[in-house]
């Protein structure tokens, strides 16, 4: 059956292939304006040594003095390489399960919104979490001390010394069951904060029209504070299991590390024993807040941004 007026048949190969670079860009803009935030975050959850005793903006501070400014942009190449197809195949994922979803749940079933994003986190991390491996390791490098001099050494020092393509996949467990509830949370709380936005203040949070639905589109502010507030919310709920990835994926990197690296409960109950709740299993969670929300209301913003320049369905008409 042919999809009615003013719908997106998500089954059609020009949808999949918008929607696929219109999360890629989306990615790229989000982690580009927090790199300086994501490699200090590194250094601050694995206790690099010479930043271990600094806070977030003394730590950036010292990263440009001791390093130069573009250091605080390390790993970002390997990020780059990794968030395109990540973000891309993340959100056409989403509109992929949400679409099949709402024919078994209904268009706006809580529990398919959820469940539509956790899918599409799964399937995104499964395919690129060895570049995040990558990235973690280049950005955790500080400058005269470097292990590896780029993405593919780092990818074949990994796979030839510490167990093949499972070293790559080191850490994949927490970070599978971070992302259930990260990424659902993440698309869950925009889309239901972006409903309740257009149902009860379209007059301060809404373009009364689309040009390709008609229908109400949110405005540039109101996707950033909805993004933002999504961010925050699973943030708040997934990141001891990012700290544990963390650790798990820079054990090999040092000899004393090396205990963090062989299983996903020994490396919590460690970080647990050692450090605590709070200066362990939520180390950096203050400048975890500073880049989550403005990386997650940047890509939630720009995708529907490009979605709405690429003549996809955005739009929503209520009542």
């Amino acid at each position: 059956m042919a999809p009615s007026a003013g719908t997106t048949d998500v089954r059609s190969m020009d949808f999949i292939l918008k929607s696929f670079l219109a999360g890629g860009i989306a990615g790229m803009c989000s982690k580009t304006t927090v790199a300086p935030l994501d490699r200090i975050k590194i250094l601050l959850q694995a206790h690099n040594k010479h930043y271990q005793n600094l806070g977030v903006f003394s730590g950036l501070m010292n990263i440009v003095k001791t390093e130069k400014f573009l250091a605080l942009y390390k790993g970002n190449g390997a990020q780059m390489v990794r968030i395109f197809p990540y973000a891309a195949t993340q959100f056409t994922a989403f509109e992929i399960y949400k679409k099949m979803l709402s024919g078994y749940l209904g268009a706006n079933s809580h529990a398919g919104k959820f469940l539509a994003g956790s899918g599409a986190g799964v399937t995104a991390v499964t395919l690129t979490y060895p570049l995040d491996t990558i990235r973690a390791r280049l950005a955790f490098q500080v400058t005269g001390e470097h292990v590896y001099t780029g993405i593919v050494h780092t990818a074949v020092c990994i796979f030839k010394e510490e167990g093949g393509v499972r070293a790559l996949y080191r850490g994949f467990l927490p970070t599978l069951c971070g992302m259930v509830p990260y990424a659902g949370l993440s698309f869950y709380c925009f889309e239901h904060l972006k409903f309740l936005f257009m149902k009860y203040i379209p007059h301060l949070s809404c373009d009364q029209c689309s040009r390709n639905t008609g229908g109400l589109v949110l405005t540039v502010p109101a996707k950033l504070l909805c993004g933002g507030l999504a961010g925050a919310v699973a943030q708040s709920i997934s990141y001891p299991l990012d700290v544990t990835r963390r650790r798990m994926q820079l054990a090999m990197m040092m000899p004393e590390t090396k205990k963090f690296g062989y299983g996903m409960v020994q490396t919590l109950t460690l970080i647990y024993k050692e450090n605590g709740v709070m200066r362990g299993l939520y180390r950096g969670m203050s400048i975890n807040y500073l880049r989550a929300i403005p990386m997650v209301a940047v890509s939630f913003s720009t995708y529907e941004l490009m979605k709405q320049m690429l003549d996809l369905d955005t739009g929503m008409k209520l009542g």
